[in-house]
């Protein structure tokens, strides 16, 4: 799917953004117009497009002389995939101490929300 999604910069999350808002098929004009406030050119909106879409972030497909552009999963999928990729390069003792780490920072909302979502995965499990 993706390669790393922490490896955004600021206006590629920009898009991305308008991509997960405005979806789910925008064309470079339609990202374009969705970023006027900054000021960009539409070349650099269409830069922007083409390197998510080598990066599998996005994908295009053609709409006449025009490409429409999807995000390639949602903003949750991109955010779990990096998470996994940077637990799976762990070994298992290494994994537990980065949760705790992860785990030690969080507010008493999130882990909450873990909780829940904890309950809901092992419902789905049996």
């Amino acid at each position: 799917m993706a390669r790393l999604f922490k490896g955004l910069g600021d206006l590629e999350r920009a898009v991305m953004d308008v991509l997960w808002q405005q979806g789910p098929e925008l064309t470079v004009r339609q990202v374009h117009e969705v970023l006027r406030e900054r000021d960009l050119a539409y070349t650099t909106v269409m830069t922007v497009l083409d390197r998510l879409a080598k990066k599998d972030l996005v994908t295009r497909a053609r709409d006449g002389r025009a490409w429409r552009y999807a995000a390639a999963a949602s903003c949750e999928e991109l955010t779990a995939a990096s998470m996994r990729t940077g637990m799976e390069s762990l070994a298992t003792d290494d994994r537990r101490a980065a949760l705790l780490h992860f785990l030690g920072d969080s507010s008493p909302d999130e882990l909450a929300d873990l909780r829940e979502a904890l309950a809901e995965v092992e419902r789905r499990h049996h």
